[in-house]
């Protein structure tokens, strides 16, 4: 049987979702960019967060051209900025193949 994923508790989520709130106002705050959206959430060893959020890195016309980025950010167990840097940087619409 496969092993199921251990179900979050509700303090684990609201960790979690305010974590993400703050990696997007870091990314925001450090590049002046838009947020798109998290896009990932990971619990670190630390008792930290690593966040990745997509952001809009140039906007154009029509949006369907727009140029996306990826942030990594590394908060610590009291959301402050740890580390920061850019991933990747694609096309809106790009599709990642495995």
């Amino acid at each position: 049987m496969p092993r199921q994923p251990p179900e979050a508790s509700p303090a684990a989520s609201q960790a979690a979702s305010q974590a993400a709130r703050r990696a997007v106002g870091h990314v925001t705050g450090m590049t002046g960019r838009d947020a798109e959206g998290v896009v990932g959430v990971q619990r670190r060893d630390d008792g930290g967060w690593r966040v990745t959020v997509e952001v809009v890195e140039t906007h154009r016309i029509p949006d369907s051209a727009d140029i996306l980025a990826v942030y990594e950010t590394d908060l610590d167990a009291d959301g402050e900025l740890v580390a920061f840097h850019r991933t990747r940087r694609y096309p809106r619409g790009r599709v990642d193949r495995p």
